[in-house]
């Protein structure tokens, strides 16, 4: 596997574009638009939330109803969540308004939106907007940076990623982007995310591939505790790249999952490490469990600590608030048989041992937290099983960001 420059213009066949549609950004580029030359089987996950935004009603629709896909249309700003009948039917129109000028069918176009809950989307800025991106579209890596930068809310940065892989001597391309900052948290997070593959593989394996992959990687993180109403993940295959189909569960589909699971984790730990208002990405493994749930379970709880993200802030090696979230968590484990680790750029520094304070440095362990990714290993010694969690700090500016944003 080769990482590689770009994100999802760079398997081939891919073409992406970007326009400021003014839905609520006045000064900034807000919708984005992924197209394929060639129809994709397609996969989806999304929102476990009960309350679903109408875009993740319609895409689900699609892509288990529709024989292909072949574009998805994003905005930002406006999330189209709670907004009844007439939210899904404008679901269907900018679907409609994007058939017309790919020429493609209405039912092989997807929707993604993000932003503010409650309000109706202004349809005239949107289809203008469709209008105004369809021939720029391109299959450039600039085209691919821009489309990653429109679909952003409060994510301070673009998130991208791309590798390759050789099948049968076939190279293989799989590009993705994100977004994802606040309102974030595991059963899929206010993240979207959209993964291109120039791969030949059934769809019924792409989605296998994609749905188990999640459990590991999006599901893993958590900004705040908040699981959105609009999450959604995409994967398209096009097939471009020429290999023979994948169909069974060979070494050609352990390859590919392999490099899925790869765009994916890089995707969930941009998410994490630029959660709203942080200043670091914080890391949790669990090892030495009894069983992947325990481990699960236990990552989970400490990652989405409010006194531990707080501890992290402050570079403060609090160490007894991830003891008692592993308390809390709900899975069985002896106390008195962990082992703590912080770990950073900056050195790797054992806390407690079988559940005791051992005698540190607290100037070694603050600078150890004083990096901009922070891991915390906790080792409960019951077995081989091992799960990894991400997060991040929680600082005053999360309350600001939060507390101004329908402003």
């Amino acid at each position: 596997m080769n990482m590689i420059e770009g994100g999802v213009t760079a398997p081939k066949g891919f073409q992406a574009a970007s326009t400021a549609a003014g839905i609520k950004y006045a000064d900034r580029k807000d919708m984005a638009m992924i197209y394929s030359e060639k129809p994709c089987k397609a996969a989806g996950t999304f929102t476990t939330n009960v309350v679903k935004a109408a875009p993740v009603k319609w895409d689900r629709k699609i892509t288990e109803e529709s024989p292909y896909v072949q574009a998805v249309v994003i905005n930002a700003g406006i999330a189209n969540a709670c907004t009844g009948a007439e939210g899904y039917g404008y679901c269907e129109d900018t679907a409609q308004k994007a058939a017309e000028v790919l020429e493609i069918p209405k039912e092989s176009v997807c929707v993604a939106s993000t932003g503010v809950i409650g309000m109706q989307l202004p349809m005239d800025r949107i289809q203008a907007g469709i209008g105004m991106m369809a021939p720029k579209l391109a299959g450039t890596i600039e085209a691919g940076h821009e489309a990653a930068r429109a679909i952003m809310t409060t994510d301070t940065k673009p998130k991208e990623v791309a590798v390759t892989i050789e099948l049968d001597g076939v190279t293989v391309t799989l590009g993705g982007m994100c977004k994802g900052s606040g309102m974030i948290h595991p059963n899929m997070c206010t993240m979207l995310g959209f993964v291109m593959t120039d791969a030949a593989i059934s769809k019924e394996l792409l989605t296998e591939a994609l749905k188990e992959d999640v459990k590991d990687t999006y599901n893993m993180v958590s900004i705040d505790g908040d699981t959105s109403t609009n999450d959604t993940v995409l994967l398209f295959a096009n097939g471009m790249a020429g290999n023979k189909e994948i169909t069974e569960k060979d070494e050609n589909y352990q390859k590919f999952k392999e490099a899925l699971h790869y765009v994916n984790e890089e995707l969930s730990k941009m998410i994490a490490g630029d959660g709203e208002g942080a200043t670091a990405l914080f890391e949790v493994k669990v090892i030495g469990a009894e069983s992947k749930e325990q481990a699960v379970t236990l990552s989970k709880s400490i990652v989405t600590s409010s006194l531990t993200k707080a501890a992290i802030y402050g570079h403060d090696a609090n160490w007894g608030r991830i003891l008692c979230a592993m308390g809390y968590s709900g899975a069985e484990f002896d106390p008195e048989q962990v082992d703590l680790f912080f770990e950073s750029a900056a050195g790797k520094l054992k806390i407690i041992e079988n559940g005791v304070a051992l005698e540190y440095s607290e100037k070694e362990a603050t600078k150890i937290l004083s990096e901009e990714k922070v891991t915390a290993i906790a080792d409960i010694k019951m077995g081989d099983a091992a799960a990894t969690a991400w997060g991040c700090d929680l600082t005053y500016d999360y309350v600001k960001i939060n507390a101004d944003y329908r402003s």
